[in-house]
């Protein structure tokens, strides 16, 4: 049997048949998606009409090359970061481990243990050894917003390569903290995979797309193992047109959105112990307790299996959400 399924954020029709009200009237704080989705371009009729063709697909690459600033390479989409991570078990040579700098997103050690490989949580990059083959550090981290810079991941690159093997570096939560990407290195260097998701940022996270960057022979490979027209036309002509246009707007909007969460879990007493600009994680020894009491309230958050204490709390759209999430932690009594 395979390992039980990862619990994500997100599931407010599950929490509201066990909590009640409508799924519509929850707040859902459970994600680390931009909750303030950004106006859509105007999308050419032929990409609902038509099958994704070449100058489509060509076209968000070049988008995705000048938003990313990897000059050494354009930018596979892929149907979600998810899908690309259903493929890294090719990535792992044969007989070596993989290190992933924990805690982390989870689905990485799921896939890659569900495909046979021996899978090492580690702490520290300090703790990598010559029998990974594979390593995975996301970058912000996801839950606790550790965040290594560029020159350290550089490092472990070049040594990882000198014995055979890869890192892989997710910068999901990258675009409010370009610079500490590496996607100017992408496709330059050996032994370096990024990936990129486009809908947290965008608020998009039902469009599914993501990118992968990395050296050209790999990118084929995903491509391939992918098949034709792994993204929809739509997704593609709506990523052309936004990573285009001046973000600066949706940067500055998250920014006052997150300081605006942070004075409430403040305000509540919440210790805030990490986090990115797209959520904070809060630390409370009875954090099950108040998880309850919030979704009592129609209010969802992240807890975490691994560590009872934790809480993640994504981002609210408004001010009268805020002052709704206020009042449900003003009125939580142990």
């Amino acid at each position: 049997m395979g390992e039980a399924p990862i619990q994500h954020g997100g599931g407010i029709s599950a929490a509201a048949e066990r909590h009640g009200g409508r799924p519509e009237d929850w707040l859902d704080l459970s994600t680390g998606i931009n909750p303030c989705p950004v106006p859509l371009p105007a999308i050419d009729p032929a990409a609902w009409h038509r099958l994704p063709d070449r100058s489509r697909l060509d076209a968000a690459r070049r988008a995705a090359m000048r938003y990313y600033r990897s000059e050494n390479c354009l930018p596979l989409p892929v149907p979600g970061t998810q899908a690309a991570i259903q493929l890294l078990p090719r990535l792992v040579p044969p007989g070596r481990r993989v290190a992933i700098l924990s805690p982390t997103y989870g689905e990485y050690a799921r896939v890659l243990r569900a495909a046979g490989h021996e899978v090492d949580a580690i702490a520290t990059l300090g703790e990598v050894r010559d029998e990974h083959g594979l390593v995975v550090v996301v970058n912000p981290n996801n839950p606790d917003g550790r965040l290594y810079p560029p020159e350290e991941l550089l490092r472990l690159r070049e040594r990882l390569v000198r014995s055979g093997g890869m890192l892989l570096v997710d910068e999901a939560f990258g675009d409010m903290a370009p610079g500490a990407s590496l996607a100017a290195h992408a496709g330059g260097l050996d032994g370096l995979v990024i990936f990129r998701s486009f809908g947290k940022f965008f608020g998009l996270a039902g469009l599914r797309l993501g990118f992968v960057l990395g050296e050209e022979g790999l990118l084929a490979d995903f491509a391939e193992r992918l098949g034709p027209w792994a993204v929809s036309g739509p997704a593609l002509t709506i990523a052309t047109g936004l990573m285009a246009g001046d973000c600066a707007p949706i940067r500055e909007r998250i920014a006052e959105r997150k300081a605006a969460l942070d004075a409430v879990l403040q305000q509540a007493g919440l210790a805030v112990i990490g986090g990115t600009a797209l959520f904070s994680l809060v630390s409370h020894p009875q954090a099950g307790t108040l998880f309850e009491a919030l979704c009592r309230q129609h209010i969802l958050v992240r807890p975490f299996a691994y560590d009872p204490t934790w809480l993640r709390f994504g981002l609210a759209p408004d001010a009268a959400a805020d002052r709704r999430l206020a009042r449900a932690l003003a009125a939580f009594d142990p």
